[in-house]
Order: structure tokens, then sequence, then C-alpha cells
């Protein structure tokens, strides 16, 4: 059982504590030669340097921009490799799956479905309002930008899974030993930490619905299936199938993309429509394709620590990632 993996005599609290601790500071850590980069640009143009986050993400070019935000993420997954595997003595994979390996058949399902239907409705979006979007697609810089994005944007992915679905959601069952709390704490975390996105502060803050709603989405997901890989799937194709096909001046992310949307932005049915529709409708399509059942025990039922099984030895699995 995925969230038993964590449950030993020796896996306390405070260590995720900890841990918590040493990825964020290896997070900033990673930072740093965006930083360095915007501040030699700076001394260089004669420009300012830039104080608040549009300026800073604007700063440099589109790709180099991308690039270099991104390495952060790869930095902060390697260091909470090795917080796994030294500090807690746990295998990579026992923070993945409660499979005996990683199921690449569940994350390229979801990775399929999400990539489909985020393609089909960008295209539907463009031939109903034409006007709202122009040709932002230059051959050079996409293809730059198409390199980056399929090397570090399921890297960036990754590491919010690894971390919330994974990482904390193990540690907060270590804490609560029962299933409903990791769920509704990781979801609401992953939603909030958004809170910062310039898409908060243009739409308002109702698009912390979707933020949150998306964390419940693969908490449920990663507990129904005992395992991370249908989330680790849908959450590649969300970010990925984004960063090419669409960008704006208002988006967290400033790229290359095919097309540049140039509407007024609003929230009302965007938002409420994956939550309560869209996310509902994937649930269904997953439980009948893998066979959930046990909703209620799965999602809210206690832990059962007598049933835990040891840890299974770190050299015999590493090989399975």
């Amino acid at each position: 059982m995925f969230l038993e993996n964590a449950i030993t005599r020796e896996n306390k609290f405070w260590k995720y504590i900890v841990g918590s601790i040493i990825v964020i500071v290896a997070s900033f850590l990673g930072q740093i030669p965006f930083l360095i980069a915007v501040a030699a640009k700076s001394f260089s143009s004669g420009k300012a340097f830039p104080t608040d986050e549009k300026s800073v993400m604007s700063f440099l070019s589109p790709n180099l921009s991308l690039f270099l935000l991104l390495i952060s993420f790869a930095v902060a997954l390697l260091v909470l490799y090795f917080v796994v595997k030294y500090f807690h003595k746990q295998t990579f994979l026992s923070v993945t799956t409660s499979r005996s390996r990683m199921d690449w058949k569940r994350f390229f399902f979801s990775f399929t479905i999400w990539g489909i239907f985020t393609i089909a409705s960008t295209v539907l979006m463009y031939y109903d309002s034409p006007e709202n979007f122009s040709i932002n697609f230059k051959p050079i810089p996409f293809a730059i930008l198409a390199v980056i994005a399929i090397v570090l944007i399921p890297i960036q992915t990754s590491t919010e899974e690894y971390v919330f679905r994974g990482y904390l959601m193990q540690g907060f069952a270590v804490l609560a030993k029962n299933r409903w709390f990791p769920l509704v704490l990781t979801s609401v975390i992953f939603g909030t930490l958004h809170i910062a996105n310039p898409e908060v502060q243009k739409l308002g803050y109702i698009v912390m619905i979707y933020y949150i709603g998306t964390g419940f989405f693969l908490g449920i997901i990663t507990l129904m299936d005992e395992g991370m890989e249908l989330a680790l799937g849908f959450h590649a194709a969300n970010n990925l199938i984004a960063a090419l096909l669409i960008t704006s001046d208002w988006s967290a992310f400033q790229t290359e993309s095919i097309l540049k949307d140039n509407s007024e932005p609003s929230a009302g049915l965007e938002v409420l429509i994956p939550v309560f529709v869209i996310f509902p409708l994937l649930l269904f399509l997953f439980s009948k394709k893998y066979k959930w059942t046990d909703w209620k025990e799965k999602l809210t039922g206690k832990i059962n620590i007598v049933e835990v099984k040891p840890i299974q030895n770190i050299e015999n699995h590493d090989s399975n990632l």
C-alpha cells in the first residue's frame, strides 16, 4: 500500500519537517543561476534590476528564463532523492508507487488522455474566438523551447508530484495514521503555494479553486491507484503541452509557444468546469480502467500499522527507477 510504505519504527514526522527544509533550501540555491543571469544583464545593459515578479520574468529572453527557472526543480528533485534514500532510509520507488516497479503504461495513459484534451480544447478556443489569439510561432525559438520543455518540464512537474503526492503525503500519513488528512493538507498546501502566480493577481482569488481542486484531483488518483504514475502523467502533460501551445503576458511562464492569448482574462466557468466537470469525468474513466473500489476506505480510512511491510532493501530496488 502506497502510504504504508513510509510507516516504519524509525520514520518519524520530524524527519519530514527537516527533509522539507533541506529541499526548500536546495530549490532556492537552484535559483542562483537565474538571479546571476538577471544581475549580469542588468549590469551590462545599464537597466535597473527588476523588483517585481512580472519584470523579473520578462527581463531575459523567454527560453533562457524558462531554462534557468526549471534548473531549480532539477536541483530540488536530486536533493529529495538523497533525502529519501539516506535520511529516511527508503527507496525512491517506495515514494513513487506501491507496485514492484514504476508502471509506465499508467503514466503514458494519463499523459495521453490529458494531452489530447489540452490540445483539442486549445484548438476549439482558437477557432471559436480567433480574434483573441495571435500566431507566435518562430521556428528556431520554438525548436529551442521544445528541447528545453521536453527535457526539463517533466522534471519540474515530477518534482512537484514527488514533494506533494509522494513525500509530504506519506509524511502526513506518518503523523495522522489516516488517509484523509494527507489528502486534504497536501491539496490545500499545493493550491495555496500558487497564490503568488501572475494568474492569481490577474484573475483574482477565485482561481485558487482550480489550483486547490487540481491538488485534490491528483491526490485522489494517487490514493485510489496506490501510486503516483497517473498524477505524474497528468501533470507532465498539463504543463508541457501548455508551454508549447500557448502563452500570454499574464501567465507564470512566458514561452516561445505556437499561440499567444491576447484576450483580457476572466475567471468563471473556465475555473469551475475543470474542477467540477472534467476532473470527475477523468476519475470515472480511471476508475473503470483500473477497477478502483472501496473509495471511502482508500480516501478516508485509517492506516493499519500492523499490516505494514518493512521497507525493501535500497540496493535491490533503485534499479527499477
